[in-house]
């Protein structure tokens, strides 16, 4: 695959060196807007260096793909949406053999079984994480978090049943927070906005206005007004949040991890992380559910088998006591010495169990994936169904009009990003795809 072709040019390295900070690429071709974006990124005060990983591609103010060390910040945008967004893999005791026999079988029970894309379970899951969080935390979980445990979401989400080298099958789990981890992460980005832009014009006119309206409250009763005030704006506040879009601010907005809405979001951050977690826990218990019902097997999930399970995610921000600064990977996957994590392909070509190797290049980082060449709307009208079809030939899968912008065809080489990483990663397994599970919804962009 050329990338050229996609709008991937030369790395300008002499315009990144200016910023003097620091910095490592491992892709050969970047997207224009991936370069500016790491070259703001390296611009910024309190980073102190950066990386990105082979599949880096443009994201929203940081590459997809990034990492990059802080000096007393944590960064919103640097982590993302989708917070704790990762990779779960079991080694299960079924064989390819037993999959392939059942896989149609298998593929509409959990379809069946597990909410995708928008839907969610009718009612509250059980959840049990022993970590603090904000009471605007507590809010989310309550109204939407815990109808969206144990349920995949949409994109580029997926769950794929494999088999390794031996034949044993795999089960692969590719999701993260869902609604809950993107309430957060929008609710501190606009935070974050506002905190930089404190003096906004109208919600100072708003504030101008209150107090004229209330000059006889402040005379007879100055405390009892300044409570008020202070009330009315933070209800503005919130107001001006709600109306404010996202997609509008391009500007990188920090939070002081000293300052109590940095140690909120950390906290509130490290909460999702958990939830994330969870929720792909709980896919894998339902799907070897599954598989139990329809194979009839009686084997328990042993999510606490180190060998079996495997757990890494690819969006947080984390402290790094050593370098005593604050490691945030976006689309990156954590690979420190001997550390074990899983890197997927594409719908074709599976997932890869990899070792890391603790590179200090890439702050210890690896690729999360093969990495977009095509954007979704570019590749519902460059590729077509049957090319997508002929693609997917021998595997069970949502393989459909829908799901064209997750066709192999609309991601980089995945056998070549994992050349590209050989420093970072070793490969442990390839898990090859006999079932892969997708949201299909008509419009996902």
């Amino acid at each position: 695959m050329e990338l050229t072709q996609f709008g991937f040019t030369d790395i300008n390295h002499e315009l990144l060196n200016k910023t003097d900070t620091p910095y490592k690429i491992y892709a050969e071709l970047l997207d224009s807007t991936a370069q500016q974006q790491f070259l703001d990124v390296l611009n910024e005060p309190y980073v102190t260096y950066g990386a990105l990983m082979p599949d880096a591609h443009a994201g929203y103010t940081m590459p997809i793909g990034g990492v990059c060390s802080t000096k007393d910040m944590v960064v919103p945008q640097f982590v993302g949406f989708d917070i704790g967004c990762g990779m779960c893999a079991y080694k299960t005791d079924y064989t390819k053999e037993q999959i392939e026999a059942k896989a149609e079988i298998i593929y509409k029970q959990i379809v069946e079984k597990i909410p995708l894309g928008f839907k969610t379970h009718k009612n509250h899951q059980p959840l049990k994480i022993d970590l603090p969080k904000t009471d605007f935390a507590n809010h989310v979980l309550q109204t939407t978090g815990l109808k969206q445990v144990g349920t995949l979401g949409g994109g580029n989400h997926f769950i794929e049943i494999g088999y390794g080298a031996d034949e044993k099958a795999w089960i692969v789990i590719h999701s993260g927070s869902r609604g809950f981890g993107h309430k957060i992460a929008s609710y501190y980005m606009l935070q974050a906005y506002l905190e930089k832009n404190p003096s906004e014009e109208k919600l100072e006119a708003l504030l101008k206005d209150f107090k004229e309206r209330n000059a006889k409250f402040k005379e007879h009763n100055p405390e009892g007004f300044e409570k008020s005030l202070k009330k009315f704006r933070e209800k503005q506040r919130v107001e001006i949040l709600k109306k404010q879009k996202l997609d509008n601010i391009k500007e990188i907005l920090p939070l002081d991890t000293n300052s109590k809405l940095g140690q909120d979001y950390i906290k509130d951050q490290n909460f999702a992380l958990a939830f994330a977690l969870e929720n792909r826990k709980r896919m894998i218990s339902d799907i070897h559910t599954i598989m139990n019902e329809i194979l009839g097997g009686e084997f328990a999930f042993q999510d606490d088998d180190e060998v079996r399970f495997i757990n890494r995610n690819h969006n947080h921000a984390e402290y790094d006591k050593k370098r005593e600064e604050w490691i945030h990977r976006k689309g990156a996957t954590h690979a420190e010495v001997g550390m074990r994590g899983v890197i997927p392909g594409n719908m074709r070509d599976g997932s890869f169990v990899v070792i890391g190797k603790g590179n200090a290049d890439s702050l210890a980082s690896s690729s999360h994936g093969a990495g977009r060449v095509m954007s979704r709307r570019k590749a519902k009208q460059a590729i077509s169904l049957e090319e997508f079809e002929a693609s997917m030939v021998g595997i069970t899968g949502t393989i459909d009009e829908n799901t064209l912008d997750e066709s192999p065809f609309a991601y980089k080489d995945i056998f070549e990003v994992m050349r590209l990483q050989d420093d970072l990663v070793e490969i442990e397994e390839h898990i090859k795809v006999l079932i892969n599970v997708k949201d299909n919804a008509k419009s996902r962009f």
